[in-house]
């Protein structure tokens, strides 16, 4: 109980940093804003800060990690008979269900992640990640290696289809997260069908 307790506190400081740091990003500037700001800003010394977060790019992307390793659960949990790349679709829309009281913070730290210059080098990082496990997804499917073109390929083109959905997703305002996700996937596995018209 009480090792709970001390993680529901941790989870309840974690989040509040985030909030905090995501809220001064969006409106002074990534750049403009120092770590000690975000603490401040947060009720915490400089010091607490960073046992949470390495750096305050690593405050924007929150527990990218836990979403790593949640995809990663989720491949590796496909039946086999599932085609592979609604296997990959569904993995992506399922560790991308984000309850609506979360919708807001989410649009916010997606903002700041696709737009924020200062971000990209940092997201080059974590997508590499990302792209890791899909194609060993991909490579177990197929009976390759993950650094074999196809599972590369599919990892890479998988991945800018759900940025790109994320991206329709934030700019559209109306359609939720899984149907840009769904629709994103469904016209990459179908060779872009609207094309062929």
């Amino acid at each position: 109980m009480v090792e709970t307790v001390a993680g529901d506190a941790r989870d309840l400081t974690r989040a509040r940093i985030e909030q905090a740091a995501l809220e001064l990003f969006t409106g002074t500037g990534f750049e403009q804003v120092t770590t000690d700001e975000v603490a401040d800003a947060a009720g915490i010394s400089r010091r607490t800060f960073f046992r949470y977060f390495a750096t305050k790019a690593d405050a924007v992307w929150g527990d990218f990690a836990g979403h790593v390793a949640r995809l990663e659960s989720r491949l590796a949990a496909t039946d086999d008979t599932q085609p592979v790349m609604a296997s990959i679709c569904a993995a992506y829309v399922a560790v991308n269900d984000y309850a609506a009281a979360d919708l807001p913070l989410l649009r916010q730290r997606m903002r700041l992640i696709l737009t924020e210059p200062a971000l990209q080098a940092h997201s080059q990082l974590r997508y590499a990640a990302v792209d890791r496990v899909v194609a060993e997804h991909v490579a177990r499917r197929a009976g390759t290696t993950p650094d074999a073109l196809l599972p590369r390929l599919v990892a890479t083109s998988t991945r800018a289809a759900a940025t790109t959905a994320f991206e329709v997703w934030l700019a559209d305002g109306e359609m939720t997260l899984a149907v840009s996700l769904h629709s994103a996937f469904d016209q990459l596995a179908d060779g872009f069908p609207a094309l062929r018209r």
